[in-house]
């Protein structure tokens, strides 16, 4: 990977036809993005692909990530993809000219509805490369963890056999697997005019919908209000199976995501350092959430509720 977007402007450039101009964007945790701008005014976004973020096990492999975000696109919700760099893992996309979103942004109850259509959209298209467990990767970030001798949040695994609880609550009624993003931290959501578009697909793959509307409730730190507003505007009118499900499942993002920022901050210690973000305290954050969920006294209700049981 080049130590910078620089080096693969010239390919770009020969492309293109005419000279361009890369000015990096910050704020992305594993692979680096750079607006490009032609000199005749058209611009791209250049999304330069780590090799060592797959192999630390902290993204699908690349050639799934490139074909997902390729299938992405076509539902319209992923960004164009224009050109791919022949040789190199580096992909020129179409630039999304909207806003991108933040924590406060996606909590908006206005904001509510359109991402959850994207979501639809999304989920509505032709099923991924791959598939994706976030109980399988739990697993193997922990088994990463171990075998590289990585610190992990105190107390971590005393909560693992509340995990194996919750997986089996959640088999007693499956949903369909679905081409799901995976990661939708407010970031890889950008508001364009009426729409939301969805973007970075290092962690897609196909898996339970509402997965994905508990991840983004974990990323954006939903109360349990705006947990149910959003699997409302995604399923309809849901039953509390399917509520329970979405917050069983934001327990399970937090808990999981935990160890990826635990494995990054370990086996990727440049890349952390270049994007100035403190993943340990991150780690540290995300499992006090978790904690703080399955702590609660409604938990056991979830789980009674994923199961379809009557209350009490």
């Amino acid at each position: 990977m080049p130590d910078a977007p620089a080096d693969p402007i010239r390919l770009v450039t020969a492309w293109a036809g005419c000279p361009v101009t890369a000015t990096e964007i910050k704020g992305g945790l594993s692979h680096r993005i750079a607006r490009v701008d032609s000199g005749d005014g058209q611009s791209w976004l250049m999304r330069v692909l780590d090799p060592r973020v797959s192999e630390a096990g902290l993204g699908i492999p690349l050639e799934q990530e490139i074909a997902n975000t390729i299938q992405a696109a076509s539902t319209g919700v992923g960004p164009r993809v224009v050109h791919r760099l022949p040789g190199r893992p580096v992909l020129l996309l179409e630039f999304i000219d909207g806003r991108t979103l933040d924590a406060p942004s996606v909590r908006d109850p206005t904001m509510i509805p359109l991402i959850a259509d994207a979501c639809r959209r999304l989920h509505a298209g032709a099923r991924f490369a791959n598939d994706f467990s976030i109980f399988r990767k739990l697993e193997e970030l922990l088994a990463l963890c171990r075998t590289h001798g990585l610190p992990v949040p105190a107390g971590y695994t005393d909560r693992l056999p509340v995990v194996a609880e919750i997986e089996r609550a959640l088999a007693a009624h499956p949903l369909p697997a679905v081409p799901c993003h995976n990661d939708l931290l407010p970031e890889n959501f950008i508001a364009a005019g009426d729409v939301v578009r969805i973007v970075d697909y290092q962690l897609s793959g196909n898996n339970d919908p509402a997965f994905e509307l508990g991840d983004i409730a974990a990323e954006a730190d939903y109360h349990p209000d705006l947990t149910d507003r959003l699997a409302r505007a995604y399923f309809g009118e849901p039953d509390r199976l399917l509520l329970a499900r979405v917050r069983l499942f934001l327990i399970m993002s937090n808990i999981t995501w935990t160890l990826w920022f635990s494995v990054h901050h370990g086996l990727l210690k440049d890349q952390a350092a270049a994007a100035d973000f403190d993943y340990a305290a991150e780690a540290a954050d995300k499992f006090r959430q978790a904690g703080r969920d399955l702590d609660d006294p409604g938990f056991g209700r979830l789980l009674d509720d994923v199961r379809g049981l009557p209350p009490e």
